[in-house]
């Protein structure tokens, strides 16, 4: 992109319902409704302004639910952010590369944000819940994604939610 500067990026343990930011993104399910993981934890604390809007964009522009890849935002509710960003991460499967979808969810998210006109943004590790991505592939996918993203928001931080976690996405960006 030229001039601009390279978002800094943080990798932290925590919350991500709980990250004080312009923007959380949601490892949702297409279906945008909740669910469980950070899906399940962003709806419950985030209340129920936020199923409402996503129950809107089912009815309208997402009928068929949100597709893998994508990203859409929503009020953040009660979180401590403006706006929730939610994204639909690839299963992973040991027969498909589907790594380019797991990266897009990143770099479309970033998209959204920039949109918004987000400063900040948190992201979980996105499919490697229920959706079984292997924990240090995944890191290895985001740190590449989030560092080649062709839009760049000033703050990105990638919240850990266990100390397994927070290991792997530390030696994928920081690997010296």
């Amino acid at each position: 992109m030229g001039t601009q500067e390279r978002s800094r990026i943080t990798v932290v343990g925590g919350d991500i319902t709980e990250q004080r930011v312009d923007a959380i993104v949601n490892a949702a399910n297409s279906s945008l409704l909740g669910g469980g993981g950070v899906d399940g934890a962003v709806h419950r604390k985030g209340g129920k302004a936020i199923l409402e809007e996503c129950r809107a964009l089912r009815a309208s522009r997402y009928g068929g639910g949100l597709p893998v890849g994508r990203a859409v935002a929503t009020t953040a509710g009660l979180l401590p952010a403006r706006w929730v960003i939610h994204t639909v991460g690839p299963v992973y499967s040991a027969t498909e590369d589907r790594s380019a979808l797991l990266a897009s969810c990143y770099t479309e998210s970033l998209r959204v944000a920039a949109e918004l006109g987000a400063e900040s943004v948190a992201f979980p590790a996105i499919s490697t819940g229920v959706y079984r991505w292997p924990m240090r592939d995944a890191a290895r996918i985001t740190a590449e994604a989030l560092h080649t993203a062709p839009v760049r928001v000033p703050l990105i931080r990638v919240v850990l939610f266990d100390d397994a976690a927070l290991a792997a996405f530390r030696d994928a960006f920081d690997p010296s």
